[in-house]
């Protein structure tokens, strides 16, 4: 590989090094919030969403965070409207609340598409424990649900 290669590549590494770090997922902390356009209370509003549906932070500045959703919508919230909750929300038309985390394991409850459950923990390689508002705990697939 030729110097100017090897120099470029190590000023991209140097570059996007700050955002290779964990995924900052928040929840929403207030009974509903309004999403901006841009960090302001003068901004266009853009959409309201729901008590502890999870967020992914993506940038933080001056009392702002814009997130990202479940769809992929980027916005900005009011910090003051995010909570550290860990929160996940189904992104599948059905997925099953199992007793363990394995296929063949007793179904607890069918949860619908954007059900928001509680993040418990990882489970075995491809579950992760979830509580469901109702109280029950169990596992689903991780593919089934956004907010990891």
């Amino acid at each position: 590989m030729s110097t100017l290669r090897l120099r470029a590549l190590a000023l991209s590494l140097c570059l996007f090094a700050p955002w290779a770090g964990a995924v900052d997922y928040r929840s929403v902390g207030v009974p509903a919030a309004i999403l901006y356009d841009a960090p302001s209370l003068q901004a266009k509003k853009l959409y309201l969403i729901k008590a502890q549906t999870p967020v992914e932070a993506v940038v933080k500045l001056d009392g702002w965070i814009k997130v990202r959703d479940a769809e992929g919508t980027l916005a900005w919230i009011e910090a003051g409207q995010l909570a550290p909750r860990r929160t996940v929300i189904v992104t599948a038309a059905q997925t099953p609340l199992r007793s363990e985390a394995r296929e063949e394991a007793p179904v607890l409850i069918e949860c619908g598409k954007w059900v928001v459950l509680d993040f418990v923990a990882a489970a075995a390689p491809g579950w992760v424990q979830v509580k469901h508002r109702d109280g029950a705990t169990g596992f689903v697939r991780a593919h089934q649900i956004w907010g990891l």
